[in-house]
């Protein structure tokens, strides 16, 4: 698991060298959220909310996302992806899913299926929430 970490983290600086991999998480989370405020962010990775300010200021700086008013309560921020922030997501996520198939292409059909399974089991452990995933 140490070396699947560090791999995604090198691979996240090779795709864009300011931005960790908590950024580009953050940012998937957007796309697919279609905008959230960024203490939901932090609540949703369990993340404190300093650490999800300084990489949503990194991701402004970058102009890779946006704030803008929730419609029903123009006091609240939500932020959102730019269209250069989508643009980098696709890249990073062709560029994943590019790597994923040259290395398990030459797995046996029944290895992928076990290893897709043990994947599933271990993201849906729910277990005690101590922030370690």
């Amino acid at each position: 698991m140490t070396v699947f970490a560090r791999r995604a983290r090198a691979s996240a600086g090779r795709l864009h060298p300011e931005l960790s991999l908590v950024s580009y998480t953050l940012l998937g989370h957007l796309e697919e959220s279609g905008g959230c405020r960024a203490t939901d962010l932090a609540a949703h990775y369990a993340l404190d909310k300093s650490t999800v300010s300084r990489q949503v200021a990194a991701l402004e700086r970058a102009a890779l996302i946006e704030r803008r008013q929730a419609p029903e309560d123009h006091r609240v921020q939500v932020l959102h992806l730019t269209g250069t922030g989508r643009h980098l997501l696709a890249q990073v996520t062709e560029s994943r899913r590019t790597a994923f198939r040259e290395r398990l292409a030459q797995w046996p059909t029944g290895d992928l299926e076990r290893f897709a399974e043990y994947l599933v089991r271990y993201n849906a452990w729910t277990g005690p929430a101590s922030g370690s995933d």
